[in-house]
C-alpha cells in the first residue's frame, strides 16, 4: 500500500517528495500484443509514470453493452504497467477530446435531442452514472492505496475550454469518490483565465496543458493555485494532422529543450504523446473552427515512439536528458526496431458495388424525413437515403441541409456529384426527366467533432432535403454501420471500378511483420484486414499516403484485404511496402 498526496511544495509518495515524469500511451490506439513493449520503452527512457485516457465510446458502444476485452482490456494494460514498475494516471473523462470521435462520448447520446452534454443536465448525468457504476469499480483494485500502480485520476478534461458548470464537475468528483476512488483527483486546462476559471474546483488540484512557453503557463497557473505542485498534464511535444494539410513535425531538440525548462522549474510533466498510435476504424475525430476538419488515421503525433512503436531521435535525446533528472532510467532490454515487410502487390479480384448491396448492409427503415444517423441507432459508417419525385421540365437545385459529412448524389442510378461539408457545399443542380425519378443520397460519416462548441455533431442529414424551396418527404433509409460485411456478395472485378464499391483480394504471408498499405492507386475510403477495420485513406489530399498494418493483425497463410472505395478505382491493385509515408 502507498499514499500519493501533495503539500505546498510538491507531490509526495508515502511522505517522500516525488516528481511525476509521465508519458501518454493510449492502450486503445495500439494492439494489445504491443503494450508491454511500449511500456518497457517508456520506463527505459527514464519515465516513472504512464498516462492514458479511457474512451467511453469503446467501452460502451451501445447503451448498456459494456466491453473490456481485446483492444479495450484496460485492466490488462494496468497490470502490465504495474509489472514494469510504472505509476499510472488515468483520465476517465467522461469526455476525453484526444482527437477521438466525439471526444470519446458514445454517439448514442445524440439520439435524445433534449439532452445537453457536459453539464448537470439530469438526463446526461444519469448516463454518466450508469457508465461510472461499471467503470470505476474496475479501477479501485489498481489504486496505490490497494497496492496497485494507480496514483491519480482526472476530473473531466479541459472543461474550461467548453463550459463552466461547477455543479457538473462536483458531481463527477463525488461520483468517483462514492464508487471507491480515494486517490488524488485533479483537473487540467489551458493556461488562460477563462479556461482556469471555468474548468476547475477550488479544493481540487489544478494542472495546465500547453506545448511551449512553460514559464508563462506556470505563472498563469500560479495565479489560481499559489502553492502546491506545478504540473503540465499535457506537454504537446508534437501535433496531429487533418486531411488536406501538411504533416506536423517538431524539431526534437526544441521539444526536449522545452521539457528541460519544465524540469528545471521543478515541475511534474506528462509528455503528450509518448506514443501516438493509430485511429483505427471510424474512430478519428474532427475539429471545426472556420470549417470542418477531420483527423487522419495515423496519430503518430511526431512522438518519441513512432506509430509502430519504434524509437526516434527524440527518444534518444529524452533518454540522455532524463539521466540527470530521473532515478528510473535503467538498462533493461527493449525490442529492437520492429521488423517490417513489403508484401508487394495485391490484385483486388472481386467487387461488390455498394448501392445494389444495400439490403445486405442494413435493413430499410421508412422515414417521413431524412434524419441523422443517431436517430436510427447508428454510430458509424455511412447512411443511404432514397426518395422518389416526379418530372421537372428544367434542372432544379437540390439542397442538403445540415450535411454531415460527405454525400454522393445519384439520380435514377447515375452518380451526379459529391458534396462535402468541409468545402461548405450543400447544393447541386439535378435533372429529373422521368415521370418518377429516384434520388439516392449516400452520406459518409468522416468523424465527429471532438473539441469546441460544435460537439453535438450528428451525422448524416441533420436538416432535411429541399428541391428548390420544396421540402422532400417520404424516404427509405439504410443505416450502414459496417460492423459486419460478411453478407456482401462479390463478383469478378475489372481493371477499374466505379464507386462506391467494395474491392477484395487476398495475399499470403509466410512470416507476420509490420507493413504499410500504399493507397496511391485509390481515391477515398476505408480498409479492413481479416475483418479488422484498419482506418480511412485519402491520398489525393493527404498528407497520409500509407496505412500502418501491425503484424498482430496478420496471420500466416492467406489474409483477406477488403477496401470500400467511395470514389471509384482506376487501378484495382494496391501494394504493401516496408516503410510509412505520412507526408
Amino acid at each position: 500500500m502507498s499514499v500519493f498526496s501533495y503539500d505546498k511544495n510538491g507531490f509526495l509518495l508515502d511522505g517522500t517528495p516525488f516528481r511525476i515524469i509521465s508519458g501518454s500511451i493510449h492502450y486503445f490506439r495500439s494492439c494489445p500484443q504491443r503494450w508491454s513493449d511500449l511500456l518497457r520503452k517508456l520506463k527505459v527512457c527514464g519515465f516513472n509514470t504512464v498516462e492514458t485516457y479511457i474512451p467511453w465510446n469503446l467501452h460502451e458502444p451501445h447503451e448498456g453493452d459494456f466491453r473490456f476485452d481485446g483492444l479495450v482490456n484496460l485492466e490488462q494494460f494496468l497490470r502490465l504497467a504495474g509489472a514494469e514498475g510504472l505509476k499510472v494516471i488515468l483520465r476517465p473523462a467522461p469526455y476525453i477530446c484526444a482527437e477521438w470521435d466525439f471526444g470519446g462520448l458514445p454517439a448514442w447520446l445524440l439520439k435524445d435531442r433534449s439532452m445537453t452534454l457536459r453539464c448537470a443536465d439530469p438526463k446526461y448525468l444519469q448516463k454518466v452514472s450508469a457508465y461510472y457504476n461499471v467503470l470505476i469499480p474496475k479501477l479501485v483494485p489498481f489504486q496505490c492505496t490497494n497496492g496497485g500502480p494507480l496514483i491519480a485520476c482526472q476530473i473531466e478534461n479541459e472543461y474550461g475550454s467548453y463550459g463552466n458548470d461547477k455543479e457538473y464537475l462536483r458531481f463527477l468528483e463525488q461520483t468517483m469518490r462514492s464508487l471507491g476512488l480515494e486517490i488524488l483527483l485533479f483537473t487540467s486546462d489551458g493556461p488562460t483565465d477563462m479556461m482556469l476559471t471555468g474548468g476547475t474546483l477550488p479544493d481540487v488540484l489544478k494542472t495546465a496543458n500547453f506545448g511551449s512557453r512553460p514559464a508563462e503557463a506556470f505563472q498563469k497557473l500560479r495565479e489560481y493555485q499559489t502553492d502546491g505542485p506545478l504540473m503540465c498534464a499535457e506537454y504537446w511535444n508534437g501535433w496531429f494532422d487533418h486531411w488536406g494539410e501538411e504533416h506536423h513535425v517538431r524539431d526534437p531538440r526544441d521539444a526536449v529543450e522545452t521539457f528541460r525548462e519544465m524540469l528545471d522549474a521543478g515541475a511534474s510533466v506528462n509528455f503528450y504523446m509518448f506514443h501516438g498510435g493509430t485511429n483505427f476504424g471510424f474512430m478519428n475525430g474532427a475539429n471545426y473552427s472556420d470549417k470542418y476538419e477531420p483527423t487522419i488515421t495515423s496519430y503518430d503525433y511526431c512522438a518519441p515512439l513512432t506509430e509502430e512503436g519504434n524509437t526516434t531521435p527524440k527518444y534518444d535525446l529524452l533518454r540522455e536528458l532524463l539521466k540527470n533528472y530521473s532515478d528510473t532510467a535503467c538498462n533493461l532490454p527493449i525490442r529492437e526496431k520492429a521488423p517490417t515487410c513489403g508484401y508487394g502487390k495485391v490484385v483486388l479480384t472481386q467487387k461488390a458495388h455498394l448501392m445494389p448491396q444495400r439490403d445486405r448492409l442494413a435493413s430499410v427503415i421508412r422515414s417521413a424525413a431524412p434524419l441523422p444517423m443517431e436517430q436510427y441507432d447508428q454510430s458509424y459508417g455511412a447512411i443511404l437515403y432514397r426518395t422518389k419525385v416526379g418530372r421537372y421540365a428544367a434542372p432544379e437545385k437540390l439542397e442538403i441541409c445540415g450535411l454531415h459529412d460527405r454525400a454522393h448524389i445519384f439520380v435514377n442510378g447515375r452518380k451526379v456529384g459529391i458534396l462535402y461539408r468541409a468545402n461548405h457545399e450543400s447544393v447541386i443542380e439535378i435533372s429529373l426527366p422521368l415521370e418518377e425519378n429516384v434520388i439516392d443520397i449516400l452520406v459518409e460519416n468522416m468523424g465527429r467533432v471532438n473539441y469546441g462548441p460544435r460537439l453535438h455533431d450528428r451525422k448524416g442529414i441533420d436538416g432535411g432535403v429541399r428541391l428548390h424551396y420544396q421540402h422532400l418527404f417520404g424516404w427509405d433509409v439504410w443505416p450502414m454501420e459496417m460492423e459486419d460485411l460478411s453478407r456482401l456478395e462479390f463478383s469478378p472485378a475489372g481493371s477499374q471500378e466505379d464507386g462506391p464499391v467494395f474491392l477484395k483480394g487476398t495475399f499470403t504471408v509466410d512470416q507476420c511483420a509490420d507493413t504499410y498499405l500504399r493507397t496511391d492507386s485509390l481515391n477515398h475510403g476505408s480498409v479492413w484486414i481479416n475483418g479488422f477495420n484498419l482506418g480511412r485513406y485519402w491520398p489525393k489530399i493527404g498528407p497520409q499516403k500509407t496505412l500502418y498494418l501491425p503484424a498482430p493483425l496478420l496471420k500466416e497463410g492467406e489474409n483477406e484485404l477488403l477496401i470500400l472505395e467511395y470514389d471509384g478505382a482506376s487501378n484495382t491493385s494496391v501494394e504493401f511496402v516496408d516503410c510509412p509515408d505520412l507526408g
